[in-house]
């Protein structure tokens, strides 16, 4: 199963649907696939979308999909890379009005040098992408919001 993942940003980001759908018809997606959408609205006749889900549910799809589509959100790239899932991930765009600034070409650029996820940077070459997830061994992340929050703590202490 692949879980398609929108984020609850109030913008719609149709776009990557798109792709994702030109994949099920052209055959290169045969597996089934979930979307939480959050504001995009978009019709399937292929895709399970759900505009939002509980945390419950989220997290069931998180743990049985096989590969995480995502926008650039760094929760949704977390959520999946903390469940061991190979991420693609695509960013919201300001020129398209899918949000207000470009800062996810960023985050994602960061996470995909370290060797943590895929990007998607051109929606029509998905295919390609797809076909790289196949062998693609994601780097092991291991956060460090303890370390932070050690030397967050040190430093209020020591001030």
């Amino acid at each position: 199963m692949i879980f398609v993942t929108l984020g609850t940003q109030d913008k719609s980001f149709e776009r990557l649907l798109d792709a994702v759908q030109k994949q099920i018809d052209l055959g290169n997606i045969k597996d089934e696939v979930i979307v939480q959408s959050g504001y995009t609205k978009f019709k399937s006749k292929d895709m399970k979308i759900f505009d939002l889900v509980n945390r419950d549910k989220f997290d069931e799809y998180m743990s049985n999909c096989s590969l995480l589509i995502t926008h650039g959100g760094v929760g949704s790239i977390i959520g999946g890379l903390n469940h061991g899932k190979k991420v693609i991930a695509a960013a919201r765009l300001k020129k398209y009005k899918e949000h207000t600034n470009d800062h996810q070409i960023q985050i994602i650029e960061a996470f995909s040098n370290e060797g943590y996820i895929l990007s998607l940077d051109d929606f029509d070459k998905l295919d390609t992408v797809l076909k790289e997830a196949e062998s693609f061994k994601p780097k092991k992340f291991i956060s460090n919001t303890n370390k932070f929050a050690s030397k967050l703590s040190e430093y209020i202490d020591n001030h």
